[in-house]
């Protein structure tokens, strides 16, 4: 299938590892053209070196997503260097291990800011300019925690299951725009991240890491944790030209695990 996103401009956040990595590859390798955005410089030129090597164009940024006055400016830059911005990927990084009966309020206020207004801006800066062009796929990463919730991760669930409420939201007032707005909940996913979590939970357990991961696979119907280029793959297709008529949905990448329907 072609996925007719040749030349489009992705914006991808979080691509200095992990899940931005790969899911900037995925769509390099269907030509698009990438703007790689992330706080880890050294992280991003390994992946724009990557990207490069596909032979199409990109632009990496220095780039927080909770610095909002960065915004405007690295905006207006994707545009001048590669074009209007199409295809938005908002993966935003997971906050620290947390109880929901101890976490204080400076900290929910400050995840917010992270996790959650930072999205809203950016969907807000590039958003008018889609509408205008009759196209746009906005592309967020969220948790399998926003359908069942993950103890120890009270934050995470949380907010993003605020985000959650704010697509489905959005993609109703864009559908007759050509925007779409989808969320991608990933299961286990061998990530960095997911390396830490299991590692958390090995120190608070008393057992090694190996120990807890194979536990965690063991509940995965599929048997074992994703590959990135999995769960990058599934969110190429949302941003293809063939995912048209999908929007406002909550689209599982996780081997079977989340158990609810």
């Amino acid at each position: 299938m072609e996925f007719g996103i040749k030349d489009r401009v992705a914006l991808v956040f979080g691509a200095a590892g992990g899940l931005g990595t790969a899911i900037a590859t995925s769509l390099a390798k269907e030509g698009s053209l990438v703007a790689l955005a992330d706080a880890n410089e050294a992280g991003l030129a390994q992946t724009r070196a990557s990207i490069e090597a596909l032979k199409v164009r990109s632009v990496s940024l220095a780039w927080s997503l909770g610095d909002f006055g960065a915004i405007e400016p690295n905006v207006k830059r994707i545009e001048k260097e590669l074009g209007p911005i199409d295809i938005l990927v908002n993966n935003t990084g997971g906050p620290a291990p947390s109880l929901a009966s101890e976490t204080p309020i400076e900290t929910w206020r400050q995840q917010f800011d992270a996790m959650v207004a930072s999205v809203i801006a950016v969907t807000g800066a590039v958003l008018p300019s889609m509408r205008r062009r009759r196209w746009g796929r906005i592309i967020t990463s969220a948790s399998s925690g926003v359908l069942t919730p993950i103890p120890n991760l009270a934050v995470s669930n949380a907010l993003r299951s605020a985000l959650v409420g704010w697509s489905k939201t959005l993609a109703r007032e864009v559908a007759r725009d050509g925007v779409t707005v989808n969320i991608v909940a990933p299961g286990r996913i061998a990530t960095a991240r997911v390396r830490s979590l299991d590692e958390a939970r090995a120190a608070r357990e008393g057992r090694t890491v190996e120990e807890v991961a194979a536990a965690s696979a063991a509940d995965i119907p599929v048997g074992r944790y994703g590959r990135p280029e999995e769960y990058a793959n599934v969110v190429a297709f949302l941003a293809s030209a063939e995912s048209s008529y999908v929007t406002g949905s909550l689209i599982r990448v996780d081997g079977g695990l989340i158990p609810s329907i």
